[in-house]
This record gives structure tokens, sequence and C-alpha cells, in this order.
């Protein structure tokens, strides 16, 4: 648990925000509400920071002696300190981050350690969202360059020396993150002008998460601009992450302006809405909209986004850099945070939200506005039928809504709120704001998904606590409903569930009147919820009783309450006008009814425990068990005095009548409950009976068989174990009740002991002990009762009880009531820790020295010896000390053996744990009892210590597993049983959580249930025990007996967790287990243990030279050769390779022969992780590898050929670097490097940008890649000096030379690579796949050639010369590979030596060409790749005129011959990018002409190379950041998204489309025609541009492809142009357009279904521009939509039924998003061409024209009442008679009103249907069967 987990809901609200002068004392003030809920004194502020200095001091100590594992144990310690919620001073505070930051980038740390160090980073700063900032910007500064430094070796790793697996990039990003608020303002513009230049278009996915990182959240309009351009140039759905999330943030952060913390220059400027302008706000809410993932239209899938796809495109290396965004919560506060009272108010507020009108804004504010239009668009997708993968997402963008909002009015009512009162949210706002969120809200409420319910809740509840008006009544409606119907067992959950969320406002009268007389009703509803056969609705019934009852008394208040004294009562917030007499009276009516509801509590009591009895008849499964448990511990608390006397009655009659063996547990936990909330009655009543049954049963034989192990109950034992069942839920919280009957019990227990001889009977009893000793030796909390117990029976308190329900409490006020057996000077503490150390010496002592003699004759044991030990153990161990680990606090210890390593440790620097006070019964070492409960327990742990000895050594086979069982048990509570162990703590962490969350309505609520704040001192109590369990058994681990060694080591793996250096000295004990001639089982235990996640990360990412040892074990288990242990070798060695990286361990090589191949793969798999870039490995390891590089095992292989490249890239840098820094900040440069400064753009393009030179004009410097200039260049770009003729340019160093000299001996011998070629051209195993080229084969000979250079070269030619002309696939593929290493690691080879290797290649590439089939083109072209990409092409001048000389060919007889020149082309203009600008124009104008091929495939080749020619174009190239920046702001294109290069030529082509469709050839040669094959050619194009990044840049090309498009769509003998033309007009709606095109596009639309004589054009273009209409709705002018209404109300008379239906549909839709105002026009409209149409008889000429006319009106009136599928509007009845009128009417009339009449939805029916009168209900019925005699209902 972190340090604010506990502090959030409860600390002061001054706390939040900025810090004031007496920041420090209001701290102390926030920590003096734990200490005050403590029952005993804690620690002063300065004894605590007295112990801080001291962590401090010992983390700085390590930090500056570089000891990096001890100072990891340091951090754990400030972390528990931090936990105490001590105030740290601010100095101090700054200090320690600063010095964090700076470890996070020292640089060869390994990951885990880093990550550990930015977790502390961020406790420290206490950044998580909703929580108080420990430090603000004026604290701290950070400088960002370091990081941005060590950052750029993780974003563009080195490829040979790239690890998949690190995630070092994602630490430090968050690092950045956490620390931008810190980074100086004034820095922005260098971080600008440091990013710009390294952002392209290929790591723009790198490059966004870099910014959004580090810009600092302060002067927004110095890179807002930057953003909105940026993120409108690309389709990328991680872009829109970022760039939301920023935009959220921002927003929060700066609501409240220029009166905030940073001051005027540093605050955003308020804008049209909030601080957006209107174009970025109209951008924003698009981009909310297309993050819904609705369809809009059914059956259509593909028009969500297609930015999903486009990121699938990127390089691998940018898709590593991850970050879980939360968008819905991102849009929420970006919404949230804009509204305000910003324009005029729209007239019409008060009616149903999603109206619409000309003029002004619902409640006067835009945000609203546009968030009612947005919530409108996807209304129906809530429903449940609309079940689908939109729902999840709808929900939670709803929540998330009501979450942000909730918080932001609260915030706003604070007294020290900065927001200015102009910008604040207003009531009408508000109830705007839920009125627009409840139907969908109230419709996904009974979804299909649990997850969706669950947010659908959550939003539900934070609407009734802040309008519960409005929320209440519909909720209350829906609940009666719901629990009423039996045979919807869906529906009855989820009204439960719901009732569960809002049942603070259902019972609080303060928050909403009139909830409270349904509380009785709804529970009495609820009981037969708890029902056997359905677990779940069990569990929801229970749920909602306890969420009600925690908030009430259960009491009869019927009778005696006349007279209220109501001036006493909280005033309603937001209810009513109190002075008003209405309102008095309403209010005391109100409670009235509620008063007498009271009178129902005795029968609902009575039922409910009558229904938890039946149910334990047939006990269900242990979930449910939990659930009604807690639910009767609720109201048992709860009951008043009458009430509890009467269950008390009716349990024990139960309890002295029955006794069921199912439910022995279950009845004592109900028990339980009656004795926690009245102990001394419940055990009054039961304790004579159940000892008096105790005693007969013994008497008679019960438990007198002897078992050892678990076992069905005996039945005649049954009566024995329903009584000690019973006596144990009395004495569970008892805490000095248990004084009135100890001796009783003393009695009673020793009794157990001598007489339980069965397993079940000594355990039992064993329980009896723990809890009889649990309740009077320890420290608890009593008493959680929701009010303070001097208010629970005070007369004041009851004679208003009703109006005290849903009480709530600040800190200071609530009285934590503890069970105090720890504090001095009290005789009744005295008695009880008495009354324990009795218990040790008439019963553990006993049993101890029971166990003692036993051990004396062990190896002459029998079955009753064996038994008398086995239910010693129990009552001497688990039973007594396993009830008290606050008993004793144990003081330091003389250590033996500390197991210090001398190397790295002194005791000085080892952690010892934070001692801080704790509530420890006994704390006095000088204390009598203290010295007799230590000589008790120094007693037991000698004694099982001594019996596992002898355990261990005795050979008597399975007949003492459960005696060895019992001691490991015993063990386990000796060594974990103290304080408080880790899972207890997270429990009840995460328990007050849950209590916490539930009530408080926002996250800085002061006041909550009284509940919440004992389970926060709880908490808080732990915390400090938790201290001290931290920071303080092998051989049972391998044993033979698997029952026996599984739960051995699962008790030391725990132990190893807290007791430091444990795993030190436990490890050689595993070490030697694996030793020659072990037994198999003792094996297989020790690998187990080796195999646990913590101990293989204490000993290989930990300290030398365990990680050796731990390896070396592993690899000597060849001896052993049973199958299981070798399995399990393979599983330990496989998952150890995780812990070994160059940061994390020391070089060890193996030079001893390794037989075996699979004890090989584990040797070389370590030897390649141990491997590192500042020591030199030994030569033998690199022949090693070089051998194993030949293995027939492809996994040796494979893992051989890493390594070389690894111990190659090693030699590499370690030559080239000149400092430690140097070598691992990947800063080494190479000699031949040149930085060319850049100077004038386009003359360095001249001279370094061309696809090819003049002879003799190439020059000497050559540059390979273009990281930079697609916004602005970097100053330099990086070159390198061509090598001359002459020798080699490098000379590798000294160190790493014997090590070379190794490598050559092994490739010089054994015909080593025509073997590696055989190896490599070996069929692959992967069948029907087809080959591609091997990366790690290419790297592994690039290295080769790096390293030795021309040495081998003329051996590797021979060897691949035959391969090449091989008709083997798979051995080309093999020549392939060797090829593309070579020509890859030639880069700096001599001039002599490139030349004669590429007039090699150049020979032969017509050949290659000439091989190229179908099966290896692929590897081919990977290979033409590798030699051309971050090549200069003065480099490959062979082959870049060889591809540039291939002829292109579109209309050949071969398709595969002209796809595959075509491909090899497309490569050629990737890999020279913007060096291939000079031939751009004369390949897209080549492309185009030929665009009528007949072949898919050359379509799709000649689509992809003038897509990847533009995308080359696209370089909005600018002087500077500066100059960009200033674009941005001023004009509206500054990336030239609206550029369109060859428009003119494009639009050539489309002007001759209409001539070429009349050309068309018929079927079925019709695919032939002109016009199909260029409109093809074109739609692929477009297809494939929108799915890509860089999509925007289309929409000039497609608004002038658009009406032919449209007409493509039509043509339905072309099934492939149909099904593409039909596509992109979807896809249009995918990718959010520039604002200015979607008017030209919905025009183009328009237009099309106006002028169209083809009806199929019209059904087809309506569903696209529908969805297109959605997706922009924001974007819509009024004009456009007007002009959009004009044309569906044209539809609606067309002739074609098919196109009126469409229309209708469409009508519905737009009416009910935008233009509600129109209704009544509309509507006046159809009812009069209705009145005016009269049908004319069949024959008539005018009965065709006459029946479309009335069709039209009545889909039209239709469409108006589809519009409003979940309300009846007060226009709607009267329509209903209208369409009666013409039920009978011909088809389709007839048929369209009745499926109208079906559709119409009825969730709430029973409410609607009172807008209606009797005539309008039988003219509905008439709608729905024609004609009828009964009422619709």
């Amino acid at each position: 648990m972190d340090e604010d987990d506990i502090s959030v809901p409860d600390s002061p609200a001054s706390e939040f925000g900025t810090t004031t002068p007496d920041a420090l004392e209001k701290q102390r003030a926030s920590l003096q509400t734990y200490l005050d809920a403590l029952p005993y004194e804690c620690e002063g502020p300065e004894e605590m920071q007295a112990k801080l200095e001291v962590i401090v001091g010992r983390i700085c100590v390590c930090a500056e002696t570089k000891n990096w594992l001890v100072l990891t144990t340091w951090d754990g310690m400030l972390q528990c300190w931090l936990l105490m919620r001590y105030p740290m001073p601010k100095s101090t505070r700054a200090k320690l981050t600063r010095l964090y930051y700076e470890l996070c980038l020292v640089p060869g740390i390994e990951p885990r350690v880093m990550r550990s160090w930015a977790d502390m980073l961020s406790r420290l700063i206490c950044n998580k969202p909703d929580s108080r900032r420990k430090l603000d910007a004026n604290d701290l500064q950070l400088p960002w360059r370091p990081i941005w430094r060590v950052l750029q070796k993780e974003l563009w790793p080195k490829k040979r020396m790239h690890d998949s697996s690190r995630n070092v990039v994602n630490i430090l990003l968050f690092v950045a993150e956490q620390c931008k608020r810190y980074y100086l303002a004034n820095e922005i513009p260098d971080m600008i002008a440091t990013f710009l230049p390294m952002l392209t278009k290929d790591n723009i996915l790198t490059m966004v998460p870099v910014v959004t990182s580090f810009l600092p959240p302060t002067h927004p309009h110095l890179y807002l601009p930057l953003v909105f351009k940026l993120w409108e140039a690309f389709n990328s759905s991680v872009i829109d992450d970022r760039f939301i999330e920023l935009c959220g943030d921002l927003a929060e952060e700066h609501i409240v302006g220029e009166c905030g913390d940073m001051g005027p220059e540093a605050a955003a400027e308020w804008k049209t809405v909030g601080m957006w302008s209107e174009a970025e706000w109209i951008f924003l809410t698009a981009k909310a909209l297309g993050s819904m993932s609705a369809s809009f239209i059914q059956g259509v899938s593909g028009a969500s986004t297609t930015a999903g796809h486009a990121d699938t495109m990127a390089d691998k290396q940018s898709l590593r850099i991850k970050k879980l965004i939360n968008r819905s919560s991102a849009l929420a506060k970006l919404i949230v945070y804009s509204l305000s009272l910003d324009g005029p108010i729209r007239s019409d507020t008060a009616s149903t939200p999603g109206s619409s009108s000309s003029e002004g804004y619902m409640a006067g504010s835009r945000a609203l506005d546009s968030l009612d239009k947005l919530v409108t668009s996807v209304e129906s997708f809530f429903h449940p039928s609309n079940y689908g993968i939109w729902s999840l997402n709808l929900t939670h963008f709803v929540q998330r809504l009501m979450a942000e909002f909730s918080k932001r009015w609260k915030d706003e009512q604070l007294p020290n709120c900065k927001t200015p009162v102009t910008r604040r949210l207003t009531p009408e706002i508000r109830r705007n704001f839920i009125l627009t969120l409840r139907t969908p809200v109230l419709l996904s409420m009974f979804s299909k998904d649990p997850f969706t319910i669950s947010y659908s809740q959550a939003a539900m509840r934070s609407m009734a606590l802040l309008e519960p008006n409005l929320i209440m009544p519909e909720l209350l409606e829906r609940a009666y409903s719901g629990l009423e119907v039996i045979n919807e067992t869906h529906r009855t959950t989820a009204v439960m569930t719901m009732l569960s969320a809002v049942s603070l406002p259902l019972v609080t009268e303060r928050l909403y009147l009139g909830g409270q007389k349904h509380v009785v009703p709804l529970l009495e509803l609820c009981i037969p919820g708890i029902d056997l056969n359905d677990p779940v609705k069990t569990i929801c019934a229970t749920m909602f009783i306890s969420s009600v009852v925690q908030h009430i008394k259960i009491a009869d208040v019927s009778m005696h309450q006349v007279g209220v004294d109501l001036s006493s009562d909280a005033p309603a917030e937001d209810m009513m006008d109190l002075d008003s007499p209405s309102s008095l009276k309403v209010r005391e009516e109100e409670r009235a009814l509620t008063r007498e509801s009271t009178s129902g509590f005795a029968d609902w009591v009575t039922s409910l425990f009558r229904r938890v009895l039946a149910l334990f008849e047939n006990l269900p499964e242990e979930g449910v068990l939990k659930a009604i448990k807690g639910a009767l511990d609720t109201v048992c608390m709860h009951l008043s005095d009458a009430l509890f006397d009467l269950v008390l009655k009716l349990v024990f009659d139960y309890a002295s009548t029955n006794a069921k063996s199912n439910a022995v547990r279950a009845f004592g936990q109900l028990v339980s409950c009656l004795a926690r909330a009245r102990p001394e009655k419940t055990a009054d009543k039961f304790l004579p009976f159940c000892a008096m049954q105790i005693q007969e049963e013994l008497k008679h034989g019960a438990s007198s068989i002897r078992t050892t192990s678990t076992h069905e109950a005996v039945p005649s034992d049954t009566t024995l174990h329903w009584n000690l069942s019973i006596l144990r839920g009395c004495f569970g919280y008892g805490g000095s009740t248990i004084l009135k009957y100890k001796d009783q019990m003393l009695s009673l227990i020793n009794l157990l002991v001598e007489k339980t001889k069965s397993e079940r009977g000594y355990t039992g009893t064993g329980r009896l002990i723990n809890r009889v000793v649990h309740s009077a030796g320890i420290i608890y909390t009593q008493n959680s009762r929701f009010a303070n117990p001097d208010e629970w029976d005070s007369p004041e308190f009851n004679q208003n009880l009703t109006t005290q329900w849903g009480k709530t409490y600040e800190t200071e006020e609530v009285d934590v009531t503890w069970h105090e057996c720890c504090l001095p000077g009290c005789s009744s503490n005295k008695e009880e820790i008495e009354f324990v150390l009795e218990v040790m010496d008439k019963v553990a002592a006993p049993a101890l020295d029971k166990v003692e003699g036993l051990l004396e004759t062990v190896s002459k044991w029998d079955s009753v010896a064996r038994n008398d030990f086995c239910r010693s153990i129990p009552h001497a161990a688990r039973s007594l000390w396993g009830s008290l680990p606050t008993f004793l606090l144990m003081g330091e210890k003389d250590v033996v053996n500390p197991c210090l390593n001398d190397e790295i440790e002194i005791p000085e620097l080892l952690v010892a744990p934070l001692e801080v006070k704790a509530g420890f019964t006994l704390s006095d070492s000088s204390d009598p009892q203290y010295k007799r409960a230590m000589a008790h327990r120094t007693h037991y742990g000698k004694l099982i210590h001594r019996a596992s000895n002898l355990l261990r050594n005795q050979t008597q086979g399975e007949d003492h597993i459960d005696a060895v069982i019992g001691v490991s048990r015993a063990i386990d509570v000796y060594l974990l049983e103290y304080a408080m162990t880790r899972s207890n703590f997270e429990s009840l962490t995460k328990s007050y959580r849950q209590a916490r969350d539930a009530i408080r309505a926002w996250p800085k609520q002061k006041d909550n249930g009284r509940v919440v704040f004992l389970k926060r001192a709880q908490v808080y109590n732990a915390g400090r025990l938790y201290m001290h369990a931290l920071y303080r058994l092998d051989e049972l681990s391998l044993s033979p007996y698997t029952r026996v060694r599984r739960h051995a080591q699962a008790i030391l793996h725990n132990a190893c967790g807290y007791f430091v250096r444990s795993t030190r000295f436990t490890l050689p004990y595993l070490f030697r287990a694996l030793e020659k001639k072990a037994d198999p089982d003792r094996m297989k235990g020790a690998l187990y243990v080796m195999w646990n996640k913590g101990t293989a990360a204490y000993a290989l990412a930990g300290e030398y030279p365990l990680h050796g040892q731990y390896l070396v074990s592993l690899l000597e288990c060849q001896h052993q050769e049973k199958p299981s242990v070798q399995k399990l070798v393979g599983s330990v060695a496989q998952d150890a390779l995780a812990y070994l990286n160059e940061e994390s361990c020391h070089t060890d090589a193996f030079t001893e022969d390794i037989p075996g191949w699979r004890y090989v793969q584990f040797a070389i798999r370590f030897l390649y992780g141990l491997l590192r870039r500042d020591a030199t490995p030994p030569p033998a390891l690199a022949a090693f590898f070089l051998k194993q590089c030949i293995s027939p095992h492809s996994t040796i292989r494979v893992t051989a050929q890493k390594a070389v490249v690894k111990l190659c890239a090693h030699i590499k840098i370690r030559t080239f670097s000149e400092s430690s820094e140097q070598l691992w900040l990947d800063e080494w440069r190479n000699p031949l490097r040149r930085d060319i400064p850049v100077g004038d753009p386009v003359e360095f393009l001249r001279r370094h940008g061309q696809p090819g030179y003049p002879a003799g004009q190439a020059g000497d410097v050559l540059v390979d890649k273009f990281g930079t200039g697609f916004i602005v260049w970097t100053p330099t770009v990086k070159a390198y000096q061509a090598v001359p003729e002459g020798p080699s340019a490098f000379v590798w160093e000294e160190a790493s030379r014997p090590i070379l000299r190794a490598m050559s001996e092994v490739m010089d011998q054994d015909n080593f690579f025509t073997v590696l070629a055989l190896l490599w051209g070996q069929e692959s195993m992967k069948n029907g796949t087809t080959p591609e080229l091997r990366a790690e084969n290419v790297t592994f000979m690039k290295s080769i050639a790096k390293m030795f250079e021309h040495e081998k070269l003329q051996t590797i030619l021979d060897t691949v010369d035959p391969l090449l002309a091989d008709t083997d696939r798979y051995k080309q593929r093999s020549g392939a590979e060797l090829l593309a290493g070579l020509s890859r690691g030639s880069k700096h080879w001599p001039k002599q030596h490139t030349d004669a290797f590429w007039t090699w290649i150049a020979s032969r590439l017509n050949k290659i060409y000439a091989q190229m089939k179908p099966d290896t083109v692929s590897f081919w072209e990977n290979l033409f790749s590798e030699q051309l990409v971050d090549r200069d092409p003065r480099r490959t001048e062979p082959l870049v005129k060889w591809i540039l000389s291939l002829p292109l060919d579109f209309h050949g007889d071969s398709a595969f011959a002209m796809s595959k020149s075509l491909s090899i082309f497309n490569i050629l203009v990737d890999c020279l990018d913007l060096r291939f600008l000079p031939l751009a124009d004369q390949y897209v104008n080549l492309f185009l002409d030929n665009a009528n091929t007949g072949y898919a495939e050359i379509r799709s080749q000649i689509a992809q190379n003038i897509y990847a020619i533009i995308n080359i174009q696209w370089r909005p190239n600018y002087p500077s950041a500066s100059d960009f920046i200033a674009a941005c702001a001023s004009q509206p294109d500054p990336l030239f998204v609206r550029d369109a290069r060859y428009l003119d030529r494009v639009s050539q082509i489309v002007s001759q489309l209409p001539t070429w469709k009349e050309e068309r050839l018929p079927p079925p040669r019709v695919s032939q025609s002109q016009y199909d094959k260029v409109g093809l050619t074109l739609l692929q194009w477009v297809w494939d541009f929108a799915h890509g990044p860089q999509a925007p840049l289309i929409f000039r090309y497609i608004i002038a492809m658009l009406p032919e498009i449209i007409r493509m769509s039509e043509l339905n003998d072309s099934s492939e142009l149909q099904t593409y033309s039909s596509a992109v007009l979807y896809v249009l709606s995918a990718v959010t357009p520039p604002p200015e095109y979607v008017g030209v596009i919905a025009d183009n639309f328009i237009n099309a279904i106006k002028s169209s004589i083809s009806w199929r054009i019209r059904v087809n273009a309506l569903p696209t521009l529908i969805v297109f209409f959605y997706r922009n709705l924001l974007s819509m002018s009024s004009g456009l939509v007007s002009r959009l209404m004009g044309v569906l109300l044209d539809c609606l008379s067309d002739e074609n039924i098919e196109v009126r239906e469409m229309a209708s549909k469409m009508l519905s839709g737009v009416v009910r998003c935008s233009q509600r105002q129109s209704i009544v026009p509309l509507k006046d409209r159809f009812i009069n061409t209705l009145r005016r149409t009269k049908l004319p008889n069949r024959r008539d000429p005018a009965y065709a024209d006459a029946l479309r006319s009335l069709h039209s009106a009545i889909l039209g009136v239709c469409a108006l009442i589809e519009s409003f599928p979940y309300s009846v509007e007060p226009w709607l009845p009267p329509l209903t008679e209208v369409l009666a009128n013409h039920a009978t009417d011909p088809v389709p009339i007839s048929t369209t009103i009745r499926k109208c009449a079906s559709e119409f939805k009825k969730d709430t029916w029973h409410k609607d249907q009172l807008a209606f009168n009797e005539d309008q209900l039988q003219s509905l019925s008439t709608m729905l069967v024609g004609t009828s005699y009964c009422a619709f209902s």
C-alpha cells in the first residue's frame, strides 16, 4: 500500500492544492488524526525525523560508494518510513527526489533496480491523480537534458545489441512524465527545438510520447498550436491517446486560469470553450466521438476508425513504448473542465436534453451543448438490445464524466477554491449535465456485461448524490418492477446491485427526502433473493442488505414517535425552501411514513434469519457463505436491543434443537456475528448449553477414533463439532468477557485437549484455543456501528432515529473503540494477559512436555504415539502462537550467522526494522509477564527445531508425513506469525479502500461513515505492525514426499521474504542437493526452491559469486537421467535467462566440455546473458561460441550466433569508446564519422540527396540515414568518410585481438562456411510457410564481415555462388542471407574490396532476377531491401542502377513477371526515401498513365508505389523550430496536409471516367473495361492511403473523385468495383477530415443523391452519408444540416420504396441529434400531406403517386416517433390517432405502421402509458394489430 492510500478520503481539505506557509502544521494536524485513533502513544515528529535522517544518510553513503545492491534495501526502509505518514520537510523531499532522479540516469544499472528507483521517485512526488502533490514547481527544479541524453540510447538502440525484452525506455519516459512539472518553463522552446528536428514520419509514434512526457504543463500557448497541427496531420490511435490525455490534463490544470499558482504568464488563455478555440474544440469533440467505437449503421463494422490499423504499420521500435492510457478518463476531464457559462442560454434548456435551437446553448455552456449532441448521437448504443464492443467504452466514458464532474463540483464548493466565479459550474449546468446522461445510464444498467453494469451503477451513484430528485424516483420505479419480477433473474440482480450503489441517498434524509420510507419494503423484497439455486442473486441480495443496514439502526420506532422537533434537523441540500410551510409539511409526512415503515423491521429480521437457516440446510458454495456472513455481521451490529434479543432467541432455539454436519462452520460464523455485536449476551446464552453438550458427547466417546489426516467427520461426532463451532463463535471478539468464564473455559479446553483424538476434533479444539486467546491477548477495533457508542443509546439520537440514518463523521469526531489489552494501568488488561499466560501454563506447556517425551522414542512410534504427537503440536503451536502475533514484542536477536558478504556489506549499512510503537501487548522485557511468555516461546522454538531434526532423519516413510507437516506448520507459525503478514496487511488495506470508495462522493471528501474511520485506524495500526514483520527451513523442502516438500517450500519462500539474507543462507544447501549421487527427489525439491522468482532474482540479479554457483549447479545436473528432473532443470534454466543481462551480471566463463546437447544449450544461453560490454571474455569462449554456430541443433545455433553478434559489437564499441560513460550511453564515435553542417537544405540535398551522381562527382563523404528534415533539420547530419583504397580503416582494441584470432582459426578449419550454409539451407520445420530472410542469420554474417572485413570474402563468395543457382529454395535463401550479411557488413571496407564485392554481385543480378519465383520472391526482395535500406546509394550504385534499368511493364502476359519488377522498384522507392524526389514526378505520371492495367496484382503495386512516392514528397520543411511554431499559430495548414501535387492529373483522369463508363463492355467482359480497371486502381490507392498514418493527405484527392466513387457503388455487374467503392465511402468516416472538407464531402453526397437518376445511387449514398453525419456531427454547420434535411425529405417521396425507408431511418437520427426544433413544423407538414392526400381506386392512374405520397408522410411521422425511442414527448400521443387511421391502408403503408408500433420501446411502458388517453391507447393497439377491441397494455 502506498503512502496516500490511507490519507486521501479524510485528510483535511486544506492539505490539497498549493502549500501555504503553515503547511507543516497542517500536515502535523493531519498526522495527529491518525495518532489519536490509536489506543497507544506513538512517536513524535521529531523522533521520526531523526529516523529519517539515518535512512537518508545511509542512502547517500550507498549512492556515493555505488553500492547499488545495499541501496535498494534502504529504498525499502524509506518506503516504510513514508507509510507512517509523518511530515517530511520539503527541502529533504526535494533533495531525495533529485537524488532518485539522478540515480535513474546512472548508466549500466539493471532495469529492475531502475524501476524501483522510479517508483520511489513517484512516491516522493506523489503525482497520482486526485492526491495532494507533495512538491510544487517552486520547490524543485530538475534538468531535462540528462534524461533526454540517456533516453536516446533506449529510443534508438544499436541493432546488434538490442534486447526486445528490455523495458528501460518506458521507465525513463515514466520518470520524465513524473518530473515534467519541475522542468523550467523557459526550457520549453529548447525542448521543442531539440525534439522537432528529430521528428519524422517514420518515428512519429516514438517522438509524440517523448513530447507529451517532457513538456511542462505551464505556458501551453507555446506548444498547443504545434500539438493540434501535428495531431491533425496523422492518423494514429497512439497519437490520439497521448494528445487526448495531454489536453485532458491541461484542461484540469488550467481551470483556475490566471488566479492559480502558475501566474498570468504561465496560465492558459481562456477562449471560446474553456482554454480551447472553437476550431480546436470541434476537433477535440470529433476525436471524442471517434473514440466511442460505435458503428452507426446496422451491419456495418468498417466505419469505426483506421487509426489502429495505421499504427500496426509503424516500426517495431516505436511500438515498444507502451503506456496504459485511460482515454475515457482523459476525454471526461477534457469536457468537464471546459464547462462554464460561456454563451447565451438556450430558451428550451428545461426541456428534454438533446433538443436544439438555432440560438443559445444548453445551460449557457458550449461544452455541455457539445456533450449533449455527442451523447444523443450514441444514445441508442447504451440499450442492452444494442450490446456490442462499444458498450464498455460508452458506459466507462459516462462513469468518468460523472466522477470528474462530481470532483469539480465539490472542489468549487470549498472556500479556498481558486477557480474564478465566472468560470465555475452553475446549478443549471449541473442539472442539465445529469439530465443529458440520465437516459443512457438508465438504459445500460440492465446490460449483459457485468463491467458495463458496474460502470453504469457508479455513474448512477454520482448522479444520485448530486441530483437525487432527478435520479432516485426513476431508480425506485425500476427497483420495484425488477424485484417483483420472478422470472428475470438478470433484471433482479441488476436492480439489487444498483440499489447497493445508491444506498446512501436512499437512507439519508439530508441527501434525498422520500427515499427512507422505501428502505423496509425494499429489504423485504430482497429476502427471496437469498436463493440456494442462484449464488449470484444471493450475493447481490446480501450486498444490498449490507450496504443499506450499515447506515441505519434497525429498530421499531413506529409506536412512540409522536411529536418531532424539526428545528434540530440538518438542512437538505438543494431540496426545497425549508421556510415554506408546505415544505415542512412534506418533510413531516415523509418522516411519519418512514417511522411507520419501521414496524416491519421485526418481521424482516425474522424472515432474514429464517431464510439463512433454511439455506444452511443445503449448504451452498463458499463465496455465497462469505457474502451471507458479511451481511449478517452488519445486520447484527445494527440491531436494537429488542430486535437483537429476538434474533438471539431464534438462533439459540435452532442451535439447541439441530446439529447439521454440513453447516457446522457456517452456523458458528452466524453465532460469531451475534457475539461481535453483544459478546456477553451471546456467551451467557450459549456457553452453558454448549459446555454441557460437549462434556456429554466426550463422555460417550465422541472424537475418540484416532486419526492424523483430514477426513470426513464421523456422524456420531456431529453434535460435538456443532457445539465446538458455536463456542468458537461466542469468543471471537469478547475481550474482557472471557474473564467471566475463564475457569469454566480452561477446564473445558483441557478436557477437549485430553479427549479429542480424531484430526477434526483436535484441530477444532485448536481453533477454539486460537479464538479465545486471540480475543483476550491482542488489540483490535470493536463496535463498528454507524454511530459513536455514546450516541447509539442516547435518547436524543433515538428520538429522531430515522433522521440519523446515513450519519457521517469527520475524522476528529469519530470515537474509535479498541480492545485495549496493551494499555498500562488497567486491571482488566492485566487479568486478560494473565489468562493468556495461564493457557500457556496449563494447556501449551503440558502439550510441549508431551511432545518432548515422544521425541525421545521417535524411532519406536506406533500409531498411538504418532497421534499424540500430531494432536499436541497444533495445541502448542498454531493454535496458541498463531493467534498472538502482537502479544510479544521481539527485541534484538543475537545472530550467530549474519551471512554478510564482506566485499559489499558492512554491519553499519545493514537494514534493520523501522522501530515504531505498534500496540504489542507485552513490550517491556523486564516485565515478569513478558519473561514468562518469552520462556514459553523459546521452549516452543527449540522443541520444533529438535523435532524437525529428528523427523528428518527417520526412514519410516509415509507414516511420518502428517507429523512432519505438523512440524513444518509449527515452524511457519514460529517464523512468520509475528506482527503483521504481508497478505493480511494487503487484505486490510483493500477492505479499507472498498469501504472508503463506497461512501465518499469525491476524492477530497472529509466526512465519511464511521466504519471507514475504524478501518482506517485498523490499517494504520497494521502498517505499524508491518514495520516489525519486515527485515527480520531448508531440509524439509527437499523431502522425498511431494506433499511435505511442497508445504515446506511455500513456508521457505515466505520466510525468505521477511528475513534478510536468509536466501543467502539457504542457497549453499540447495547447491549441495544437486551434486552427483544426490537423491532425485531431493534434487527436485532443490530445483523447485531455486525456481522461485524471489530466490532466482536474489541469486542471479544479486551479488557475485552466487549467480555463478547457481548456474554451474544447474549445468552439473546432467548426471541425473530421470526425465522429470531434466524437465525441471530445463524450466529453471529457461526462467533464469530473464535475470541475465549485462547490467546485473559479472562475466564468468565455462570452459569445460559440457556433454549433452541440452546442457550445451543451457550453458550457451547463460554465457550469452553474461556477456558485458565493459569486460573482455577469454578467447576460448569466443571460439566456443563460433563452433556452436555450426551445431546441428538449431536452438543452440541461434543462441551461439546471437552471442557472436553481441561479442563482435562489444569489441567494436570498446574500441571506439574513450570513457566508460561513452561505452554505456552508446556515445562512442566511429573514427570515420563526420558531422556535415546542413546550412541551406536545398544545397545540402543537391550534394547528398540524389539517387545517383555523374562519374567523379560522388564525393567521399556518405550520408546513410536522414533521421531529420521532415519539419526542421538538425544543425548537422551524421555522415561517414568513404574508406579509400589501402589497408583497413580500423584497428581493433589490443585486448580483443586474441579473441579475433581464436575466431579466425575456427573459421579457417572444417569448411566452416560450407557447413554453415548447409545448415542454413535446411528445410524449414514450419510447413506451408513462404521462406523469409532470417534476421539473426543476416546479422551474424554482418558481424563477421564487420570484424574480419575481406579476410574471408573469397571463401564466402565461393560458398554462395552455387547456392544462388540451386533449385532448392531453402538453399537459395541460405545464399541470400550470406550475401545480405556481407553487403551490410562491407560498409567500411577499403575501396578495392568493396568494388570487387559489388562487381561480383552486379554480375549475378540478372541471374538472381531470373531465378525469382513466386515461392522465393519474398526473400530476394528482403535481400535487396537489406542492401539498400539506410545506405547512401553511392555505396550500392550498381544495384540502384540495375533496379532503375528494370523494365516496368503493366500490360504484359505474365502478372508475376510484371509484379516482380514493380515490387523491387517499390523497395527502391522506400529505401531511397527523399533521394527519390528528383524521380518522383516521372514515375507518378508513368503509374497513372498505366492505371488501366487488367491485373489486380499490378493495380495493387501501382497504388502502393503512388502512395509511397506521395508520402516521400510530404516534407513541410521549415528553417527552424520557432518558424514552424509561428506557422502553426498563424497559418491554417502549416504542414501542407491540404496540398495535392497531382490533383490536376487525378482530376483529368476522373473527368474521363464518365466517357469510359459509357464505353463499358457487357458482362462477362465488364472487368476488362477501361472504366473498371482505372476505377479499381484509384480506389485501391485511396483505400491504402486511408489505412495508413498519413491518411489526412488523401482528402483533396478524394473530394475530386467522390462523385464518381458514389456512382461506382451502383454498378451491380461489377461486384469488385461495387465492394471497393462502398468500402471507400465508409472509410471516409473512419478518418477525421480537415474541418473545411466536412461540408464539401457532405455536399457531394447530397448533390449525388439529388441529381442521380438511379435509385441505387441514392440507396448506397444515404447510409454512408448518415455515418459521415454522425462522425462529424459537431463540425456540421446549420446550413449544411438544413440541406441534408431537405434531401432527406425529398427522398421520403422517392419512387423506390428502399430509398424512402432508408431516408426515414436517417431522418429520425438527424432529428434526434440536431434538429429537434424542427419537430413541430415537420409534424405539421406530414399531417397536412396525409389530410390532403386521398387514396383513389387502385385502377386510377393517380393511385401510385397518391400511395407514394401517403407512404412518405407515414414514414415521416414514424421517423418522428422513432427519434425519441426512450421517452414519450407531449406531441407524440396524438400521432397514434393519425397513424391508426391508416393502419388498414394497402402495403407498404400498413406494414410501416405495424413495424413502427412493434419497435416502440416499452422499457418504461408502465409509466409512459400515462401520457396516452384511452383513445390514443386504442389507436396504438390498432397500429399494432390492425383492428382491436382491447386496450394496449
